[in-house]
């Protein structure tokens, strides 16, 4: 049943080698793909400016997330800082996603806590899990917000991971950077980790940083760690319980390396078992022939149901972002709603 992962558990850490590392020779091999897919992501983004590609406008203000690296950056966190900002204002915000890996028999699919992230794919389960708003998943967004706008009343249209989404108009666009690995070595897909080029950015009305900012980025960083238990019987603690205790983490995340960076930053002696981004998770995944506690990710935790030991944790976390972003953001969708 797994055998269709086991290139991909590979591959991952050989392209993430090329693609933040100094230059290697498989890099010089894939120049050349990279050019073309330079050249299709030029075409496409041209298509739509002149008309070519149809885009289509929804009866709501739609707030783009995204980046333009493959991986981890904070959307999804970000995204909840949204949902939970915008309800806190009056607003009823909804979330449209891809929902990455899921297989789901109909679209637009409502996401719920225990929905199937075989079906719907695991950030929406998680978004649904941790916000207080619909969640609907549809490779094709506008149609995707059209159901959270017409059934569930929506009057906020947050498009997770939709920069590169043209065909959904949006009133602002935030794009996530993770400012460790920032843009790697440059190169767009498959010699280097961008989706589109750098200058991309410059059309993004705000940018948010997960870590070190500059210029006119935000930085966004991660407060209030709680680790909760997966399993009945325990209670949340907090992470300094855990410092100077051995611990496996296990992830499927798009940048493991950062959590497991996080857990070594709150005392832990990190076993590291990084697995591909969006990869299952089996009952093997847990089992290591000791009683050390195990440790994932809100992303990881919503695949887990009845395959976890009774020493499994989940590390949760709030966000902060920096430099009055919020208000900016209030102020926008104020001005909107007055016409």
């Amino acid at each position: 049943m797994r055998s269709p992962f086991i290139s991909r558990r590979r591959l991952e850490p050989f392209l993430h080698r090329i693609w933040y590392r100094s230059a290697q020779p498989w890099q010089l091999l894939l120049m050349p793909l990279s050019l073309v897919f330079s050249g299709v992501v030029f075409l496409r983004r041209k298509a739509y400016r002149a008309g070519w590609l149809q885009s289509a406008r929804v009866d709501a203000p739609v707030i783009v997330v995204g980046n333009i690296t493959v991986g981890g950056s904070g959307k999804t966190p970000f995204v909840i800082w949204l949902v939970e900002l915008f309800s806190a204002h009056g607003f009823r915000p909804g979330v449209v996603s891809r929902g990455y890996g899921g297989a789901a028999s109909y679209w637009p699919q409502q996401v719920r806590g225990d929905s199937d992230p075989q079906a719907v794919g695991d950030e929406p389960i998680m978004l649904a899990r941790r916000c207080n708003c619909p969640v609907v998943v549809d490779p094709e967004r506008t149609r995707g917000a059209r159901a959270l706008i017409e059934q569930a009343g929506c009057d906020l249209i947050i498009a997770d991971d939709g920069l590169q989404h043209y065909a959904l108009q949006r009133d602002v666009e935030i794009g996530m950077i993770d400012g460790r690995r920032r843009f790697g070595n440059g190169w767009l897909l498959p010699a280097g980790p961008l989706r589109e080029p750098p200058s991309r950015l410059q059309e993004c009305d705000f940018l948010v940083v997960k870590g070190r900012s500059a210029g006119r980025e935000y930085p966004m960083k991660f407060v209030d760690y709680q680790l909760l238990p997966l399993t009945p019987g325990r209670s949340p603690q907090q992470p300094e319980l855990f410092a100077g205790e051995t611990v496996h983490a296990v992830t499927a995340i798009g940048d493991a390396e950062s959590f497991f960076a996080t857990l070594r930053r709150l005392g832990m002696e990190v076993i590291p078992h990084p697995l591909p981004d969006h990869h299952p998770l089996y009952q093997e995944s847990f089992e290591f022939g000791d009683q050390l506690p195990v440790i994932m990710t809100d992303k990881d935790a919503v695949k887990c149901r009845d395959n976890l030991h009774d020493n499994c944790w989940l590390l949760r976390f709030s966000v902060e972002v920096g430099d009055k972003l919020d208000q900016k953001l209030i102020n926008i969708l104020e001005a909107r709603k007055r016409g």
